[in-house]
């Protein structure tokens, strides 16, 4: 890793390449985008344009992928812990533009993120940090990577750091069953989780966030959000607080849930009142839907 400085929040999983294809269908194009995708640097980079100090933290191939994702995440301000594997790529994804909406084809089996292990941030690595963020989208790309979260909501908590948890379902990396038992134990076991209504009641069959809230007791803040309603936060055993989302003219909903994370995070990192934490997150969300990228843009 190749920094010895203290971030407020670290951020870990995978961050692939993205090629978008820009003048017809996958199948068909001859002309693409090349970008790059992952939840957590999404999170990270939301971070950074909020003015925290933020951190990712992960492992990329030793190729021109890993580089061009080191350095746009460097340009964004982002803090890059990152570990460099000789043997193992970068991970690809293909976006699939169509009338019905954007299908993804992932090549990231055996990418070098997938090899993370349990112990890759020790409680030592992290000594103040005040929060570790990740989401259920890193423990379903390995078991390796599942005993790396396990181990690292343990070294977090050894540490000092609250654990921060996005359920963040990804349906194409593993069965139905794997993935609700999984997601809803670490959920459950975080200091902040955010979930989805809709991914809930898909992979737990909870269809409110009251449901929500009463299958995942013992999260100490869960987070419910519900789309262009609104998001509610369930903050121990006070009233639950519920936030309307503005309305937005949306221009590609990718990132948006990232950006939600990113800007209640910050708030929470000042201390602010729960609704305004939530305020901040439908305002970090609104950057990201108003503009066909999955980051905020930088000022």
């Amino acid at each position: 890793m190749n920094s010895s400085s203290i971030p407020e929040i670290v951020c870990i999983g995978e961050t692939m390449a993205l090629v978008t294809p820009t003048d017809a269908a996958l199948s068909q194009a001859r002309t693409a985008s090349l970008g790059l995708a992952g939840a957590e640097s999404n999170v990270a980079a939301g971070l950074a344009a909020a003015g925290r100090c933020a951190a990712w933290a992960s492992r990329l191939g030793n190729d021109p992928l890993g580089v061009r994702i080191s350095s746009e995440l460097e340009r964004r301000g982002v803090e890059l812990w990152v570990e460099l594997d000789q043997e193992a790529p970068t991970g690809v994804m293909f976006k699939d533009p169509g009338a019905e909406g954007s299908a993804v084809h992932y090549y990231r089996r055996g990418s070098a993120a997938s090899r993370m292990d349990a112990g890759y941030l020790s409680a030592e690595r992290i000594a103040g940090v005040r929060i570790v963020h990740t989401t259920g989208i890193t423990p379903a790309l390995s078991a390796t990577c599942r005993q790396m979260v396990d181990q690292l909501f343990i070294d977090a908590r050894a540490a000092g750091a609250l654990v921060s948890f996005d359920v963040n379902d990804r349906r194409a990396l593993w069965s139905l069953a794997d993935a609700a038992a999984t997601l809803a134990r670490l959920a459950n076991a975080a200091d902040i989780a955010f979930v989805g209504r809709d991914e809930a009641e898909r992979i737990w069959g909870t269809a409110t966030a009251e449901e929500i809230r009463a299958f995942l007791p013992d999260c100490a803040l869960l987070v419910v959000k519900d789309g262009d309603i609104g998001a509610t936060a369930f903050d121990g055993d006070v009233d639950p607080v519920f936030v309307a989302a503005p309305v937005v003219d949306v221009v590609e909903p990718v990132g948006a849930g990232d950006a939600f994370a990113a800007g209640f995070l910050a708030a929470t990192l000042d201390g602010l009142p729960m609704a305004e934490r939530l305020q901040a997150g439908h305002v970090s969300a609104e950057r990201v839907l108003t503009i066909a990228a999955d980051m905020p843009p930088i000022d």
